[in-house]
C-alpha cells in the first residue's frame, strides 16, 4: 500500500533514487503547493500572498507531539539549530554533552559557542555501533544535543530513554530529527526542542528547515532578533533587550521562500495521509531488505546491524575500493546514492562511507543493480 501510493503520488522519478537521506522526491502535489504560491505572489505581491500556515504547523507539530505555536520555519536545519543554541542563555561553566556521532556543523557551531561564552563540551560515551547509552545522560549536563539518526550511520538512538533521562535530571534535550521525522518513530521523546529539515524523509522542497519547541523557556532565544519574532521601543527602553514574542515565531525571519513553507505543508500532510506508524514500518523493511541485499557484495560491508529499523543503510569499502569511486560507478548505471565525507562526523568517521537511503515504493531490482555495482570494482 504504502509503496504504490508513494509512487502514484510522483510523475516523475529519477531512475535509480536511493538517496532519500540527502534529498528525496516531492509529489506531484507538493510541486504544484510551490509553483501555485509562486504565482500567486507574482500575481498579488508578495506581502499579500502570504498563506495561513498553522494547518501546516500543527500537522509538523504533531509528529512530536507539540502545537502549531511551537513550530518556526527557518531555511534549513543546520540554520534552525544555528538559532536555537545561538540565542540560548546557558551559564559559562555550563555542561553541553553530546555523542561523538554528531553531526559536523553541529560539532562546530557548540565548539564555536562554547569558547565565546564559557560552555564546556562534554563527549558521551556510545558503544561499538554508536549508540549513545542512556544512563550517562542527565546528571551533571546542563544541556544535551543529539540526533535521533545520524547523517553518516543508520543507527536509530533510543530517544525515548534519553529524554525520559533527561527530565528526570531537569536537563534540557535538544533532538535533531533531520534524519528521522517522517523515517522513524518521534513522539514520546518529550524533547525540550527538535531541529529537522524538509527535504529527506518528509519528502518537502529544499530550502526549509524547522524548530518545534514546545519546551520554551526563558533563557531560549533567537540567535539574532527580528522584527517578526521581537517587539522594541527605544524611546521607552533605550538599553532594553528586545523583547521575543510568545511561541517559537521568535525565531523566524519575516523575509523567506513563503512558496517552499507551503510545499512542506503539503509533503506533512500527505505523510500523515499515507499514515505515519505504516511509513515507519515500510521503510524498516526497506532498510532491512538492503542491508541483506548489500552486506558483502564486493566485499563492502554494512556499517549498523543488519536489523536496524531505519532504511539510512551506509557502507564501509573493501580494501582497493572506495566510496567516491563507487558512487561514481552508481551514478554511471544510472543509481543515486552518496558518498559521505568524513567531515560529516570528524569525531566518528575514520573514512568516508557509502550511504543507501531508499525512498518507500524502491523495488528490490534496484537494490540488486547497486549490489552489482559494487562487486564490479
Amino acid at each position: 500500500m504504502i509503496a504504490g501510493a508513494w509512487r502514484a503520488a510522483r510523475s516523475v522519478m529519477p531512475p535509480g533514487h536511493l538517496d532519500a537521506a540527502g534529498c528525496n522526491v516531492p509529489s506531484d502535489r507538493v510541486l504544484d503547493a510551490v509553483v501555485a504560491h509562486l504565482r500567486l505572489e507574482r500575481e498579488r505581491g508578495g506581502y499579500a500572498a502570504v498563506p495561513d500556515l498553522t494547518p501546516a504547523k500543527a500537522a509538523l507539530a504533531a509528529l512530536v507531539g507539540a502545537a502549531a505555536e511551537d513550530v518556526a520555519f527557518l531555511e534549513s536545519g543546520t540554520a534552525a539549530m544555528a538559532a536555537l543554541l545561538g540565542g540560548w542563555r546557558l551559564e559559562p561553566g555550563s555542561r553541553v554533552g553530546y555523542p561523538r556521532t554528531e553531526y559536523g556543523s553541529t560539532l562546530m557551531l557548540l565548539h564555536r559557542l562554547a569558547a565565546q561564552h564559557g560552555w564546556k563540551p562534554v563527549e558521551l560515551p556510545v558503544d561499538g555501533d554508536g549508540r549513545l547509552d542512556p544512563s550517562e545522560v542527565g546528571a551533571g549536563l546542563d544541556l544535551v544535543v543529539v540526533s535521533h539518526i545520524a547523517s553518516h550511520r543508520g543507527v536509530v538512538q533510543p530517544a525515548g530513554e534519553i529524554g525520559a533521562r533527561c527530565r528526570a535530571a531537569g536537563v534540557p534535550l535538544v533532538l535533531d530529527v533531520c534524519q528521522s521525522l517522517g523515517h522513524v518513530e518521534v513522539r514520546g521523546v518529550g524533547a525540550t526542542a527538535y531541529v529537522g529539515t524538509s527535504r529527506k524523509w518528509l519528502a518537502g522542497p529544499r530550502g526549509v528547515g524547522f524548530l518545534i519547541v514546545p519546551g520554551l523557556t526563558p533563557a531560549m532565544d533567537a540567535a539574532t532578533p527580528t522584527l517578526r519574532g521581537h517587539s522594541w521601543n527605544p524611546l521607552t527602553s533605550p538599553a532594553g533587550d528586545p523583547v521575543p514574542v510568545p511561541g517559537a515565531v521568535r525565531y523566524e525571519s519575516a523575509e523567506a521562500a513563503v512558496a517552499a513553507w507551503a510545499g512542506l505543508g503539503v509533503a506533512v500532510l500527505e505523510h500523515h495521509a499515507l499514515g505515519p506508524p505504516a511509513v515507519h514500518a515500510h521503510l524498516a523493511g526497506l532498510g532491512r531488505t538492503a542491508r541483506g541485499v548489500l552486506d558483502g557484495a564486493g566485499g563492502w560491508r554494512v556499517a549498523e546491524p543488519l536489523d536496524e529499523p531505519s532504511a539510512l543503510v551506509t557502507l564501509t569499502p573493501p580494501p582497493g575500493d572506495t566510496a567516491e569511486a563507487a558512487a561514481a560507478r552508481a551514478a554511471e548505471a544510472s543509481l543515486l546514492v552518496s558518498a559521505v565525507p568524513t567531515a560529516r562526523a570528524p569525531l566518528d568517521l575514520r573514512e568516508p562511507v557509502l550511504r543507501v537511503s531508499p525512498p518507500p515504493g524502491t523495488p528490490l531490482e534496484t537494490l540488486h543493480a547497486l549490489a552489482r555495482v559494487l562487486g564490479a570494482a
